[in-house]
């Protein structure tokens, strides 16, 4: 569906309106490790969370652009999309190299909250953003797939039901380009008792902002071979659709970090008197506020730029990576801005700057390190040598 900037205000005052249900004082609450179940219930319900999903898989049949607009405003709001947002971006790679049969079950279960599918699996302790160096292995066992592995930083994969899961069907020494023999499946984490499959295991990981993120270990788990996600062999190229969409979603998650700390900033610099007058009127004050706010602008419209490139079907790798690194230092230093301007409270929990602060630094390096974003960038846009 082509959402026009009418349709975007609409969204933007529709989720704000559920937002303003939850208010910080419920994400505070969950600190450090709480997951928002009546949060993503109640974006299941309203039908946000399908946004993505054709309307003839039970979808709101939404574009990028328009599922970006919801993302931002959650984090606008003050409230931290990353409970949720999964959802959205591996929607990419189900909907372009998904069988029509995989579509048909699965989407419409997805849409009305019957199933999750909230767990990217791809990064590994061993391999990091180096995606094809995974060593996670599914091996055909007569009509089933039987895989063995470990990922790692998969959050939210202790609440979904689905996983979208990049494995090694080829050996690497087998190829003859290391983005060749990974394979895409799309797997049941749960049995119909909703208990873990047999061979699979969970592992929380505690870390400085609330992500409700994972390490999965895979021991003979078996599945389906119409778990398989498009061509085999082919998975690398299946699963960009899904990281571009996921840079686009976490830049305007970040531009919406930006716009709670300026927000949140400019009203305290302006109710907040020091020697008799507001902390405002002083330019060490105003100055990184409107650099932050100048600097937001234009990450902003990176980011626009990079969604409609997406949804026309467009080549967007360079921008949706370029949205993401603007958007994220941007984010980053609109939060220094927040919290020097409100001083001592600025630490204070109550005030939601330093959540907001934790939530939002970890962009700069996820899902995709900012020095590889260069690194890109410099080889792909400016044709410099390959730096990795």
């Amino acid at each position: 569906m082509t959402a026009s900037p009418a349709d975007f205000e609409l969204i933007r005052n529709e989720v704000r309106r559920l937002c303003d249900k939850f208010g910080n004082e419920y994400w505070r609450d969950l600190e450090p490790s709480g997951y928002p179940e009546e949060f993503v219930a109640e974006l299941t319900a309203h039908g946000w969370l399908g946004a993505l999903i054709p309307e003839q898989y039970g979808g709101g049949g939404l574009s990028l652009a328009g599922a970006s607009v919801i993302v931002e405003e959650i984090s606008a709001s003050g409230g931290n999309p990353s409970a949720c947002h999964a959802q959205m971006y591996v929607m990419g790679t189900l909907l372009r190299h998904g069988s029509e049969q995989q579509k048909q079950h699965y989407l419409p279960q997805v849409a009305d909250g019957r199933k999750r599918l909230q767990a990217f699996g791809v990064t590994e302790p061993s391999a990091g953003s180096e995606t094809t160096a995974i060593q996670t292995r599914a091996e055909r066992d007569g009509v089933n797939w039987r895989i063995n592995g470990q990922k790692i930083w998969t959050s939210r994969a202790l609440y979904s039901d689905l996983m979208i899961l990049l494995a090694r069907t080829t050996p690497a020494d087998e190829v003859d380009n290391r983005t060749d023999g990974l394979s895409v499946f799309l797997i049941e984490l749960r049995d119909a008792d909703g208990d873990l499959v047999p061979g699979l295991t969970i592992n929380p990981i505690p870390t400085m902002m609330n992500h409700n993120t994972t390490e999965v270990f895979f021991d003979d788990v078996v599945v389906p071979g119409d778990a398989l996600v498009g061509t085999e062999g082919q998975g690398f190229r299946h699963i960009l659709d899904g990281m571009n969409a996921e840079r686009i979603l976490i830049a305007a998650e970040c531009i919406g970090d930006g716009r709670f700390f300026l927000e949140r900033a400019s009203d305290y610099a302006k109710e907040r008197e020091v020697f008799g007058r507001p902390i405002g009127m002083n330019q060490g004050v105003a100055f990184p506020l409107a650099k932050a706010y100048t600097n937001l602008q234009a990450a902003d419209l990176m980011r626009w730029k990079a969604a409609n490139m997406f949804d026309a079907g467009e080549p967007c790798g360079a921008e949706a990576n370029m949205a993401k690194l603007l958007a994220s230092e941007v984010s980053w230093e609109a939060g220094n801005a927040a919290l020097n301007t409100h001083g001592g409270f600025g630490f204070a929990q109550e005030y939601d700057i330093e959540r907001k602060f934790r939530e939002t630094r970890l962009y700069l390096v996820a899902p995709v390190n900012n020095n590889l974003v260069l690194a890109f960038v410099a080889q792909k846009c400016l044709g410099l040598p390959k730096s990795y």
